[in-house]
């Protein structure tokens, strides 16, 4: 601990782990004078770490709550160095896909690259934006987008340790080229009626929602098998219902389902750094309930809800 405990002659003492009791005698030597001035460093250094923490904190909470908010698109510019590349955060809704026609507007996005935060949201909307997505041949990964680090100097770069979940996962397949860096988390389960998805087991069902559910999952395999996915990352995702926790799915599992098309970064991110510490740990995700089919938008089916905030640590033990 670092201690201010007196002036005597114009230089600012510092104690180090001293006790109350110790008495200190101001020697003029070089030896303790080197030694304050060696305090003083060690305090600075400390200070410098707790305004980093709070800095980091501040980022981390930002990011939490765009992540509830419908997804937001910006393009992350980081000329000459890059080509730059799309930032996409938060749920997919009914209006995600337009969102999208209206930022890409008067840009040249072909074959340029998004990186994903996303806790999922509508299943029609997602496989609607991932359509278009391929149609751009843009390539995808999963992080979290940082800008204005330290200074105009700093550079753009991407936090690895990021999520990317239940139908978001679709929209990463939609990559021309798809990385996923290995602190970043993958996660699936079944779609549901988006509205009984936090009591699954208690909630009723009428002929018409088992269809609509039916009808939904075909649209998810086809557009799966379109994208040039496996139907391994089908039986992976149809097999964990809404009471249960999100599967995470590990190296081997993102090769055979053909998330995963490159393990070099460069292929879809060239010359930026994906080393920069991740913000999203600090607090837990949280799937918010959005997203209406244009069709029957009392009967929307979207990616099932977890019964606890999603992107934590660890999930509570107290599902329903």
């Amino acid at each position: 601990m670092c201690r201010l405990i007196g002036r005597g002659t114009g230089l600012a003492w510092f104690a180090l782990g001293l006790g109350e009791g110790t008495s200190l005698k101001l020697l003029k030597s070089l030896k303790l004078r080197g030694w304050l001035l060696v305090g003083t460093a060690a305090c600075g250094v400390v200070l410098a770490g707790a305004v980093a923490t709070l800095g980091s904190s501040a980022r981390a909470g930002a990011a939490l709550e765009e992540r509830k908010l419908p997804m937001k698109f910006n393009w992350v510019a980081c000329e000459p160095n890059c080509r730059g590349w799309v930032s996409a955060v938060g749920i997919i809704t009914s209006d995600t896909p337009k969102d999208f026609e209206d930022f890409a507007q008067g840009r040249q996005l072909g074959g340029a690259t998004v990186v994903l935060d996303s806790s999922g949201g509508s299943v029609n909307d997602a496989i609607s934006l991932g359509r278009r997505f391929r149609n751009l041949g843009l390539l995808t990964t999963v992080g979290i987008s940082l800008q204005n680090r330290g200074g105009q100097s700093a550079r753009p770069a991407v936090a690895s340790e990021a999520y990317c979940e239940s139908m978001c996962v679709f929209l990463l397949l939609a990559g021309k080229k798809r990385y996923v860096p290995d602190a970043a988390h993958v996660r699936v389960h079944q779609i549901w009626m988006g509205d009984r998805a936090d009591d699954a087991k208690a909630a009723s069902y009428s002929a018409q929602d088992l269809m609509i559910v039916e009808r939904d999952i075909g649209r998810l395999a086809k557009y799966t098998f379109d994208m040039g996915g496996a139907g391994d990352l089908l039986s992976l995702a149809l097999s964990v219902p809404p009471w249960e926790d999100l599967h995470e799915l590990d190296a081997s599992e993102l090769k055979l389902t053909n998330l995963v098309t490159t393990d070099l970064v460069a292929d879809v991110l060239p010359h930026v750094d994906i080393s920069a510490p991740a913000m999203a740990e600090l607090s837990p995700k949280t799937q918010a309930r959005f997203g209406t089919e244009q069709e029957q938008p009392a009967k929307s089916t979207k990616t099932a809800e977890a019964a606890v905030p999603t992107g934590a640590a660890q999930i509570a033990a107290s599902q329903k």
